[in-house]
């Protein structure tokens, strides 16, 4: 993807260019997943691996009205709870997910949803982008979650040759100021999703183009 192997300083200079270029093109940037607070936001995010934010949407407007605390999930029978989450998909995975995860909130955080990403993960289905959401979004915390579009177009960009994500988190955070890390996530997805498409990047329409290795090469 990089035709010579960059400094640091070099990368760090791109970086600090794509967040300011995309601050100026998506400054409204915010999460797709409708929420109230950081536990229905940790339910919608386990809610949507392998669907559309657009359907988690749909199913968590009747959800969170039938479900307000961790407690709630702990009361309704798993087939239930499969019915209800159904349409997200692998909803059976989804439910043992949610069920473990409120209880452990209850036993082990008194219901809260905690801050530390190293706490977080050790919630049933949860892992590092997903921790990594909810500190960022709901609890004000640094985070820097990498979905398909942040990986893409962190290697795309050239930021880094890494193809698992959390290598890529971990290769990028120090490039990043912390406070910067959420929202230059939310800004990479919605570049991802209307420009730098997977199959058909829009490199004219493109407000990295001319500091993107990979311009005009699909």
């Amino acid at each position: 993807m990089m035709a010579k192997r960059e400094s640091i300083e070099e990368l760090k200079a791109r970086l600090r260019d794509v967040v300011r270029r995309l601050k100026r093109a998506y400054p409204d940037a915010k999460c797709s997943l409708n929420h109230s607070n950081p536990f229905e936001l940790l339910v919608a995010t386990i809610l949507s691996a392998q669907c559309t934010d657009e359907r988690v949407n749909l199913v968590t407007a009747d959800l969170f009205r039938k479900y307000k605390k961790p407690e709630d999930y702990l009361k309704v029978s798993p087939r239930e709870l499969e019915k209800d989450i159904q349409s997200t998909g692998f909803f059976r995975n989804k439910t043992r997910s949610l069920i473990g995860m409120a209880a452990a909130l209850v036993e082990r955080f008194d219901g809260e949803v905690p801050h530390k990403l190293s706490d977080l993960v050790t919630l049933p289905g949860v892992g590092r982008k997903t921790g990594n959401v909810v500190r960022s979004v709901a609890l004000g915390e640094p985070g820097l979650p990498v979905d398909t579009h942040v990986l893409r177009l962190s290697r795309r960009l050239g930021l880094t040759r890494q193809t698992d994500p959390v290598k890529v988190e971990l290769e990028l955070n120090p490039m990043v100021r912390a406070d910067e890390r959420g929202a230059l996530s939310l800004r990479l997805i919605l570049h991802g999703r209307r420009v730098c498409t997977s199959r058909k990047p829009r490199c004219d329409a493109c407000v990295l183009a001319d500091i993107c290795p990979s311009a005009f090469t699909f």
